[in-house]
């Protein structure tokens, strides 16, 4: 079993969830820059598009080095296309690759792809195992033209990372869910641990339930007990509050860390343990408004707007600062929004 930087990582594993629309490089970046997750992961990105040649959809999967150990989430459904994504990965020089099988949303799931797979367990094992065949052939030399990949689509690689990535091999992981209709826990996750994943993560809620009513840490522990029988990590998900609950989940679950993802927007201390005052989540959302123009020139701007209202809340006038800000269209404009308020 090959686990590369898990098992570099202090106990117990703090780390940023991946979540689409959201982690995006500027708010990984901020993250980074601000506290000190165990490990990052990006949007998760589908291997269809980027094996038909999407160049476009390469934008997941700008990083910084201060984002370190940072991991590309994959998803969908087509083998060949998992093998020829997961070298591209390795070809820009992430620390691991994870398979996204628990994503809720339907255009994702009907396809068979994200939380989809838990209802054709022997595909995913197929996957995990192509995908860790695809970093063993790259660790060992295969080259992206071996592999069939687009042309275009190593041009742009090697002009987001023009120094060749060092050949190691990448950990390949997996994050997902308790069931898809209904709970089935440990028929799936020991269905997942036959392909010898370096790591699981473990979301508390099915398919079905989205992210409605509570996640189920009781069926998280379960899954947990059977890991531990091997050198498979498990990771729990959902619902962690603060870094004083991460810490009780992992001890009261037996889990060997949590990834947390919305206790985190408007909260880039998070993994600090640090309450930040809202002058200073203020000054925050500036630097995240300046980074994500930096990462970013030709994204539109309204993509910062959901952040600018997580970061501007809970305290006296935030409300009207966040009407304002809904209507900017750039950094300059969010700093004159909140310049009388600092």
């Amino acid at each position: 079993m090959f686990r590369g930087f898990w098992d570099t990582l202090q106990s117990p594993i703090i780390g940023l969830s991946p979540m689409d629309g959201v982690t995006d490089a500027a708010y990984r970046y901020t993250v980074a820059k601000t506290s000190h997750p165990s490990l990052i992961m990006t949007e998760f990105m589908n291997v269809e598009g980027l094996a038909r040649g999407a160049v476009s959809m390469l934008h997941a999967f700008k990083y910084d080095e201060i984002e370190r150990p940072i991991v590309a989430q994959i998803y969908g459904s087509e083998v060949d296309s998992f093998y020829k994504v997961a070298l591209m990965v390795c070809e820009l020089g992430f620390d691991g690759i994870d398979i996204n099988m628990g994503c809720p949303a339907n255009k994702v799931a009907r396809r068979g792809s994200g939380a989809g797979l838990i209802q054709t367990p022997d595909l995913a094992t197929t996957i995990i195992k192509t995908v860790q065949q695809a970093a063993n052939d790259w660790a060992k030399g295969k080259t992206p033209e071996e592999a069939d990949i687009r042309p275009k689509i190593i041009r742009a690689i090697r002009e987001m990372r023009p120094t060749p990535s060092a050949r190691r091999l990448l950990p390949i992981s997996v994050k997902t869910r308790i069931g898809f209709n209904t709970v089935t826990t440990e028929s799936w996750i020991s269905h997942l641990l036959k392909a010898k994943p370096a790591a699981i993560t473990l979301h508390g809620r099915t398919f079905k339930q989205l992210y409605s009513g509570e996640a189920d840490w009781e069926e998280i522990a379960k899954a947990a007990v059977l890991c531990k029988k091997t050198d498979t990590l498990i990771v729990g998900n959902g619902d962690v509050k603060n870094i004083q609950d991460a810490q009780d989940k992992i001890e009261k679950y037996s889990v060997n860390g949590v990834l947390v993802g919305r206790a985190t927007f408007g909260n880039p201390w998070f993994f600090d343990g640090y309450s930040p005052t809202p002058q200073e989540c203020a000054k925050k959302a500036i630097e995240h408004c300046e980074t994500f123009e930096r990462i970013y020139p030709e994204r539109l701007f309204f993509n910062m707007r959901k952040h600018l209202a997580w970061y501007l809340k809970g305290f006296d006038g935030a409300r009207e600062l966040r009407v304002k800000l809904m209507q900017s269209n750039n950094s300059d404009e969010v700093r004159e929004i909140l310049a009388s308020f600092l």
